[in-house]
């Protein structure tokens, strides 16, 4: 269905992919890896033929789609062939209402109204969003938006799906409705799926085949191919459950929970009555309060009295369902969002960083942003915050060809060069790969150190595991849990971080944590080619 063969990509001098080949046969779910800022939004792209012919850059090699050749067909001779879902859903809506956006593809490829309708029916029972029909795109929650521009390509019937970060944006819960559902069309109807995702503990058991670019500095990136276990397991980019394979020496490592558990029975058993790891130290004054916090949209009751507190020195993770209110407590306590009624107080002057960073960014360089920034009292401030974030980034480029990764740090780095006391995080992961998080855990436990109250809204476990100390669960605009983020994380197997769930009832949350605990374990080989 998809053939790629020889495919290098270059924008002006700098080589993005070189020698691309893989084949992915009809009715496959393939798994796009890589590094962040390795090129695989760019291979997706040139699937769906909008490199060249949208994107510009230099092409050469050939990819073929359902046997027509990219180079020779616009987007728009494909569009019945592929379905393509860009990494920002909100940037694809141009309708206002969620039935609308659903039906604007069929409109445009001609499909007669009563199929159209029926069309629309099963998609929105098909991704559980029924509920969202009459609602205007403009109020969506991030992983609301996502499921609905997912299953506005969806109606249109494409034989093939391109998606770039499909669940980058949704609560475990919904990953899991939306991979399945995917999954289901592959193997029932014979749909073809290449995507693109860095949470590989998602989406790893439904792909039958995986890709993983390869940079090489300068060159741009290459590529191989193969089955899951073959390259996962020798790729530098691997789910928390192949990095504890390596760890415990497992050879091929596991690549779900299940064969992990099935292959650490012994491990487990030693590891039983463990004690959890040391707690975080004691937090300091309050940085941010919020007090019977009540927000609305129109009709739509967003936050419904809510309390909250955050201190400095302290992690606090926001967790919950799309639509839970996670976007709407942030902005309120950031001062930019004005509640219905309760107050917020703010000891210490916020700052956020929204879901899209970029959104922050509006001057046409790197070193413009951070120019402004500093300001005539902090030359310099931004762009060592920058280089002690993200090394390397180029000064003179744009911040909108920038990887997701950078485009965070530099945002990052303006909304530090103020010094503020607290900082919000919405979703701070999408887009990052794991060497990618760690990095940025290390930039906020450095934060916490000094003294800098931190709130993080976010579906990613795998990632709050590294640095919450607390976590406040929404759901329905109120906070129905709160407490340690080791209790919380460790008490519901629905949500647990994957080395939880493997070593259960050990209390380990972290690759590193488990490591530790391994090298305890006689018969293992702790760390060997992790």
């Amino acid at each position: 269905m998809i053939t790629i063969d020889d495919v290098s990509l270059t924008y002006g001098s700098a080589p993005v992919l070189t020698g691309v080949r893989a084949r992915i046969e009809e009715g496959q779910m393939c798994l796009l890896v890589g590094p962040t800022g390795a090129g695989k939004t760019s291979l997706l792209r040139a699937v769906a033929a909008h490199v060249p012919h949208l994107t510009g850059g230099v092409v050469t090699g050939r990819v073929r789609v359902a046997g027509r050749d990219t180079r020779t067909h616009l987007p728009r001779d494909l569009a019945d062939v592929v379905g393509f879902v860009a990494q920002d859903p909100q940037a694809s809506f141009v309708t206002d209402t969620v039935e609308e956006e659903l039906a604007f593809t069929m409109e445009q490829l001609g499909v007669p109204p009563a199929l159209m309708r029926r069309r629309v029916e099963d998609v929105l029972d098909l991704l559980g969003i029924e509920a969202l029909r009459a609602r205007s795109l403009h109020t969506l929650s991030g992983g609301e938006a996502q499921r609905v521009a997912i299953g506005a390509v969806l109606t249109a019937q494409p034989r093939v799906l391109v998606l770039d970060e499909p669940t980058s944006a949704l609560d475990p819960a919904a990953a899991e409705d939306v991979l399945a559902a995917l999954s289901r069309l592959v193997h029932d109807s014979g749909l073809t799926v290449l995507l693109a995702e860095h949470r590989l503990e998602r989406v790893v058991q439904f792909a039958d085949q995986v890709i993983a670019l390869e940079p090489v500095p300068g060159a741009g990136a290459g590529a191989v191919s193969g089955e899951p276990a073959d390259v996962l397991g020798s790729t530098p980019i691997h789910p928390p459950v192949v990095a504890l394979g390596r760890a415990a020496g497992l050879d091929p490592p596991p690549l779900t929970v299940r064969a992990a558990r099935t292959a650490l029975r012994r491990v487990r058993e030693h590891l039983a009555d463990l004690p959890p790891p040391p707690g975080p130290g004691p937090a300091g004054e309050p940085v941010l309060e919020a007090r019977s916090l009540t927000v609305t949209y129109g009709d739509h009751l967003a936050l419904d009295a809510v309390d909250f507190t955050a201190r400095a020195g302290q992690i606090v993770a926001v967790t919950g369902r799309n639509g839970a209110g996670k976007s709407s407590l942030l902005w309120a306590l950031a001062g930019a969002l004005a509640p219905a009624a309760g107050h917020v107080r703010a000891h210490r002057r916020p700052a956020l960083v929204p879901q899209s960073p970029q959104d922050l960014l509006f001057r046409l360089t790197v070193a413009a942003e951070c120019a402004a920034a500093d300001g005539p009292a902090r030359a310099g401030t931004a762009g060592r915050l920058l280089e002690r974030f993200s090394p390397g980034v180029d000064p003179g480029a744009n911040p909108l060809d920038l990887s997701e990764g950078q485009r965070l740090a530099l945002a990052l780095a303006v909304q530090l060069t103020p010094q503020p006391g607290a900082l919000l995080l919405d979703e701070p992961t999408r887009g990052l790969d794991y060497p990618a998080k760690e990095r940025l855990a290390h930039t906020l436990r450095t934060l916490r150190a000094a003294g800098v109250g931190l709130v993080v809204a976010s579906h990613d476990v795998e990632f709050l595991a590294l640095v919450a100390d607390r976590i406040a669960q929404l759901a329905g605009g109120q906070i129905v849990a709160e407490g340690p983020a080791r209790t919380l994380l460790t008490d519901s197997a629905f949500t647990a971080p994957q080395v939880a769930r493997v070593l259960a009832p050990a209390p380990l949350l972290t690759v590193a944590e488990a490591r530790a605990a391994l090298a305890q374990v006689p018969g293992t080989s702790a760390g060997e080619g992790a």
